[in-house]
């Protein structure tokens, strides 16, 4: 059974990891003639777990900031690899509750594509995988996108 994939979910955090699934979901959209949606989620719990109890303005600004650029270089990313069909969608809230429900139902995504977890075990620790929960969660199929060799030397 050949599975075609019309629209795609990819989370991006800047993280190499990401990226490589962000280029799989270009190549996978091209071939199916489908969509890529690229998300970063700005997940506030962060501040709450390292103990700061409220966001000052200016560092939610330049987050929001700093996604947006992130979002415009992925676009431009995939014009360079000759596919259009990129829609950027800056969400705020659980990054696992995004990628996993909220996102996938808003956009009627039938793929999620995401990077095998950067975290170090600290980091997952006080966090948990994203891409463990998306797994478990997730509405529709998940593909976990493992570093390519380039990607790891």
């Amino acid at each position: 059974m050949i599975q075609n994939y019309q629209r795609i979910l990819v989370g991006t955090d800047g993280s190499d990891q990401a990226l490589e699934a962000f280029k799989n979901a270009l190549s996978v959209a091209k071939r199916n003639q489908g969509k890529v949606y690229v998300a970063h989620v700005l997940d506030n719990q962060a501040y709450n777990i390292m103990g700061y109890s409220s966001l000052n303005e200016n560092i939610i600004d330049q987050q929001t900031n700093d996604a947006k650029q992130l979002i415009t270089e992925y676009r431009k990313l995939a014009k360079e690899f000759g596919y259009d069909e990129v829609e950027g969608i800056l969400a705020y809230g659980s990054a696992k509750e995004a990628m996993a429900h909220k996102l996938p139902e808003k956009y009627g995504i039938d793929l999620i594509m995401v990077g095998q977890s950067g975290l170090n075990a600290v980091e997952r620790f006080m966090t948990g995988s994203v891409a463990s929960y998306v797994i478990k969660e997730a509405p529709c199929d998940v593909l976990i996108v493992h570093p390519s060799k380039e990607a790891g030397e």
